[in-house]
């Protein structure tokens, strides 16, 4: 069975830190057997504001997070809050939410130094009211600046651990918590195929 985990991007900045820490976190799902990983980013989307209707590209997203089996959410920190761009992916994902019921692993950059974690907890806290099942351990990079270099490098060997493990606690959860359920849902429906 393979794994689909979707990955949003929560700026639209060129060259932005927020793309190079989730970028390494990627690039760790990618490595693995059995996993794909589905980049979005939001760039190269049209989704409206709250009130302004749907669009095709509002759409899509749903389906692709609809369709994965977990989830990998980055924001920056701006003005102690998560990034206008992440709610604006949250507010186009339907209703109910298509990252109802998913497990959804939290990534946060910031130029500070104490990190975004006041971003952190509010992306924590919309998507665990929309009913996504929340990680523990989130990512947060501090002093984001001083971490990558200019052609998107980690620089910091503890740091990129850190963050590649996010790819390590979500895979760890579906292979504990999903993947049986799955199972268990497949032997079912099988079963009732053969009148058992």
């Amino acid at each position: 069975m393979t794994l689909n985990i979707v990955a949003i991007q929560g700026s639209v900045r060129p060259g932005n830190y927020t793309a190079k820490a989730l970028a390494v976190v990627v690039d760790e799902l990618r490595g693995r057997a059995n996993v794909h990983c589905d980049l979005v980013d939001p760039t190269t989307m049209h989704l409206p504001l709250p009130g302004q209707g749907n669009s095709p590209d509002a759409d899509a997203l749903a389906r692709r997070v609809r369709d994965a089996t977990g989830a990998i959410l980055a924001t920056p920190e701006y003005h102690g809050s998560l990034s206008s761009v992440m709610k604006l992916v949250l507010e186009n994902l339907g209703f109910p939410s298509a990252l109802a019921g998913k497990p959804v692993a939290l990534l946060g950059v910031a130029a500070g130094q104490i990190g975004a974690i006041k971003s952190l907890e509010q992306l924590r806290s919309v998507c665990s009211h929309v009913g996504a099942i929340v990680l523990p351990g989130p990512v947060s990079v501090a002093n984001v600046r001083d971490v990558f270099d200019e052609d998107g490098r980690c620089t910091d060997a503890k740091i990129e651990r850190r963050i590649r493990g996010l790819a390590t606690t979500l895979l760890d959860y579906i292979e504990r918590a999903v993947c049986p359920s799955i199972a268990l849902e497949n032997m079912v429906r099988e079963g009732a195929g053969r009148g058992a």
